[in-house]
């Protein structure tokens, strides 16, 4: 028996130590992590009874009010602009596609509408796959945590912090329903490329509006929230297709997609728009210029508010006056020909280092628009090679070498020819790429309603990124012949008829006068015509005429009487070199001024903001402007802006504006103007309904050329512009007022008639008379 002891006992120790393993087995399975959890529990409750009393008010989210940029539209509607540091558009949880919402819930909390705020199955599944993976490879914080973080607590990582986003996440759930908990994370979270919110993702990535994502697109954006730069589907494309991938599996398996729909949404080409800033109708002078406007009145709202700003600007005019002031800027660059290179440099020989100064090169030089920089790296008599990048190489050849054809000559001298290391631009046409450069000359264009001065389209310069200086509201330039029609208006009142015989003859103003030394203005043509009507001398820009003309009426009554036009007076230094346009004017002025001969002699003052809303489409401020129509408004009689509109009508029937005739038009008037050695080329000029005004010139004032006038520089802006602002509008006769009288085919004031106004004026000793109201008349001038 003892033997048999003897031989059982080391089985019998074997199952005691086996007994022993189980219980200690069972203690560090059951036992320790019930108790650690019950330490965990007391802990935590300790913790909140401690922390409840220092939890953030909830009003913030409570009384959402998210950061919403100030938005620029036009009058129809199309967005010109934004300006905020976050780009967000805020949704409604109704109008949120019900596929947008399931691609959330897969991705970041299938749970969310059956947890009060803190997901245990979901911490539970978390653990044990960081404990299968030997660390922390999961989250398990629910939308409502995410919430919470967002708003009230920092990124640091920490358990204390978790406790605070817990304890704020239930206090959330408490007071918030779960369809305004996701409202508010739909519209708060960051989704890169400086989006806030989904709806604003949408349209940043896809150029869409929510509402018209589809599947594979809202999954895209549902995996944004995880790691917004590590998933940007625009910097980090594989990654995001990735992260697409996984969140249409699991919308596949929570029952958001069927089997046919997640094949589907798994083939569909990626469609990103690139995020340029741009806007479907370009206006960033508009733009600029309604966010000063808001700023004055709303100061600290203005970003962050969500002001939506509608300018009386229309979408299409927009266009066409973008179009006309670019081919009228390039037309007169290409006139001049080439300028040269931007830089040179040194191509090496070695293909690694060749290409590095190439990207130095084209990263130095920048793009401008779409001037692109390139390299040239060969050139033949009748082709060159071009480098966009390292890898990228052009060959431009027949119409689009036609601005560098002289620099490709054998003839040409070697500082004026073409050689590779030259930086230069070139553009990409519908005729395949040319050589291009950017050019120096500026232009700006601007129309209103003449009605009530609603500005239809602004283009302040050539290209906003470059300069934002805006020549329509802040260039101070010479009009030059432009100005004229405000004189004859003025000598309308003074007694001259359309009809009044002036001499067109060389006049010399003495140094008292002047103020300094004598004056020998010229014609532009350097020709005199002798005696000719008012009505001709207007339609041919005659110097002479308009200085005897000022001269007659007094330089003092004529600078008085521009400011019925809405011009300074003392911008117009009364002097007789006010006759040529001297002073300083915009062309906003402008566009102001020339409307009232439009529009029977009402003066309206031009205005950009129709109205701004807040977000919610409450209008805060409302234009009131004045109409025409209105005698409080009226500026000049009636009659004068009558026989104005048709001496400006024949300076485009037959005068310096012929190129006008073919809108195929008989309701179009205007005036050019081109200042002395031609530094400014202007054309001011309207049909009945819509006034324009165009200019061009160099920003620091210099010759434009010696055959440069505004009738072929800015005038052909204009009429391109018109083109497009006209189209189907019919042509609108002008009815004369009361008052008025024609005789031998002239109008005339009833009481300023042949044989009562003033005849002539320069010309009595050839016997042309002035008649006894003449002589009288001249009289009171002189």
């Amino acid at each position: 028996m003892k033997a048999v002891r003897k031989r059982l006992a080391p089985f019998a120790r074997s199952r005691r130590d086996r007994g022993f393993g189980l219980l200690t087995l069972l203690t560090v399975l059951v036992v320790v992590p019930l108790a650690l959890a019950v330490a965990a529990a007391l802990t935590l409750g300790l913790s909140a009874i401690l922390a409840a009393d220092r939890l953030p008010s909830l009003d913030v989210l409570t009384d959402y009010r998210p950061k919403v940029p100030l938005r620029i539209w036009t009058a129809d509607g199309v967005l010109i602009g934004e300006f905020g540091e976050e780009r967000r558009s805020v949704a409604r949880i109704e109008d949120v596609p019900q596929v947008m919402k399931h691609a959330i819930l897969a991705a970041e909390d299938d749970r969310f509408f059956e947890h009060s705020g803190v997901d245990l199955l979901g911490i539970a599944r978390a653990a044990l796959a960081n404990v299968a993976a030997g660390g922390k490879s999961q989250g398990a914080s629910t939308i409502t945590m995410q919430l919470a973080r967002n708003f009230f607590l920092s990124n640091e990582r920490s358990y204390t912090r978790k406790i605070y986003e817990i304890l704020l996440a239930l206090k959330i759930e408490s007071q918030l329903t779960k369809e305004q908990i996701l409202e508010i994370y739909l519209n708060q979270i960051f989704l890169g490329q400086r989006a806030y919110g989904f709806a604003s993702a949408a349209q940043i990535y896809y150029g869409k509006p929510l509402a018209k994502i589809t599947a594979a697109e809202a999954a895209m954006l549902a995996g944004l929230p995880k790691a917004p730069s590590a998933y940007n589907p625009v910097v980090n494309p594989k990654r995001a297709r990735i992260r697409q991938q996984y969140v249409l599996g699991r919308m596949r398996s929570l029952g958001f997609l069927t089997d046919e729909q997640y094949q589907a949404a798994l083939k569909e080409e990626p469609r990103l728009q690139p995020d340029r800033g741009d806007f479907a109708v370009k206006a960033p002078y508009v733009a600029e210029f309604a966010r000063m406007l808001a700023y004055e009145q709303f100061r600290d709202e203005t970003y962050v508010g969500g002001l939506n700003v509608y300018t009386t600007v229309l979408a299409e005019d927009q266009r066409a006056a973008n179009a006309a002031v670019r081919q009228g800027v390039l037309d007169y660059d290409r006139r001049y020909g080439f300028r040269g290179p931007e830089a040179q440099v040194d191509l090496p020989p070695d293909p690694q280092r060749r290409g590095e100064k190439i990207e130095e090169a084209l990263l130095e030089a920048g793009e401008i628009d779409d001037f692109l920089p390139a390299v040239v790296t060969s050139v033949e008599p009748k082709s060159i090679r071009v480098a966009r990048s390292r890898g990228q190489s052009i060959e431009i050849v027949g119409d689009g070498l036609k601005l560098v054809a002289p620099w490709l000559s054998e003839k040409a001298p070697a500082a004026r020819r073409l050689k590779p290391g030259m930086v230069i631009r070139v553009t990409e046409g519908p005729k395949g790429w040319e050589v291009t450069q950017v050019p120096e000359v500026q232009a700006a264009f601007v129309s209103a309603d003449t009605g009530d001065g609603a500005i239809r389209a602004m283009v302040g310069g050539f290209d906003f990124n470059r300069n934002k200086f805006n020549r329509v509201t802040q260039a101070w330039r010479q009009p030059g012949s432009s100005f004229k029609p405000f004189i004859y208006s003025a000598s309308l009142e003074k007694g001259f008829m359309t009809s009044t015989v002036i001499n067109d003859a060389p006049v010399i103003v003495d140094a008292a006068v002047t103020g300094g030394q004598i004056w020998e203005p010229k014609n532009y043509d350097g020709k005199f015509d002798g005696p000719i009507t008012m009505r001709t001398a207007l339609a041919k820009s005659k110097n002479m005429v308009s200085i005897r003309l000022l001269q007659a009426i007094g330089p003092q009554y004529a600078q008085d009487y521009v400011t019925r036009f809405g011009f300074d007076a003392e911008r117009h230094p009364a002097y007789l070199t006010m006759a040529l346009g001297a002073g300083a004017v915009t062309p906003w002025q402008m566009v102001g001024g020339i409307a009232v001969f439009a529009n029977g002699g009402y003066r309206v003052e031009p205005y950009l903001i129709a109205r701004v809303t807040d977000a919610s489409g409450k209008v805060l401020a409302q234009a009131r402007p004045g109409k025409a129509g209105d005698e409080a408004l009226r500026a000049i009689d009636a009659r004068n802006a009558f026989l104005m509109d048709g001496l400006m009508r024949d300076v485009v029937r037959k005068g310096t504006a012929t190129a006008a005739l073919r809108l195929k038009r008989t309701d179009l008037a205007g005036k050019t103007g081109t200042t002395n050695d031609s530094h400014d080329a202007w054309f001011a000029g309207y049909s009945p309904k819509v006034a324009g005004v165009a200019w061009v010139g160099f920003d620091q004032p210099r010759k434009l050329g010696d055959r440069e006038t505004g009738g072929g520089l800015a005038l052909p802006i204009w009429i391109n512009y018109m083109a497009v602002a006209l189209k189907g509008v019919p042509d609108r006769p002008v009815e004369p007022p009361a008052g008025v009288v024609q005789q031998n085919g002239d109008w005339y004031y009833a009481e300023t008639r042949p044989g009562q106004g003033v005849a002539s004026l320069g010309v009595a000793e050839d016997g042309l008379g002035t008649g006894e109201r003449g002589e009288q008349v001249r009289e009171q001038v002189f």
